[in-house]
């Protein structure tokens, strides 16, 4: 009885077999800003769908053999990328899932390219406000070690917001549960992936 008090915190079975038969081979991509509820979000989505995860960062530090931070501090944020770019192209190859990105992954136009030809990119886009919030909790972050985080954020996300913008598909990522940012995900995947309709006549 749950399930029709609360429609919008649900998705029908028959819509996410609908949208992991319709992806293939290809993943599921999500990209924006740290705080967005990337890998949080991208967990449930995977388990929807019933595909596997992958967090890009937690495998490059597999790769690395240290955290993100630690590789920033040792190597800067141009060997960073790079090594992202590389983890990111190996994991896509590895076929269907559902592949949470770090914030800067899609600024690289290469990277873009290969989440193109593998997937359907999702960019989960929540206001600097909420992103604040959520960020201020976690002290993992390289790029807002400075003096003003806040004006940081703001100014990272003003150059970026455009190129996340070019993301297959846009939902929005607030202060509601994971699981309705879920099945809102599951609807845009749904309607986007599903082959258009026939025109009478």
């Amino acid at each position: 009885m749950d399930h029709a008090a609360k429609p919008n915190l649900t998705h029908p079975a028959a819509e996410s077999s609908r949208v992991a038969a319709a992806l293939g081979r290809r993943s599921v991509v999500l990209v924006g800003m740290m705080g967005a509820g990337k890998s949080s979000i991208g967990r449930r989505l995977a388990r929807a769908l019933d595909l596997p995860f992958r967090d890009a960062d937690v495998e490059i530090e597999k790769a690395a053999g240290m955290s993100v931070p630690e590789i920033f501090a040792a190597h800067g944020e141009v060997a960073f990328r790079a090594g992202e770019a590389k983890v990111i192209l190996r994991l896509l190859e590895e076929g269907q899932q559902v592949l949470a990105t770090g914030g800067g992954a899609w600024m690289n136009e290469t990277t873009r390219a290969e989440i193109a030809a593998h997937g359907t990119s999702v960019w989960l886009e929540a206001a600097p406000e909420v992103l604040l919030r959520r960020v201020r909790r976690r002290t993992d972050r390289p790029l807002l070690h400075t003096d003003d985080p806040e004006a940081t954020l703001r100014d990272i996300l003003a150059v970026r917001a455009p190129v996340y913008a070019l993301a297959d598909l846009t939902v929005q990522s607030r202060e509601v549960p994971h699981e309705q940012v879920v099945a809102e995900i599951i609807a845009a995947l749904d309607a986007h992936l599903a082959l258009p309709a026939s025109v009478p006549g």
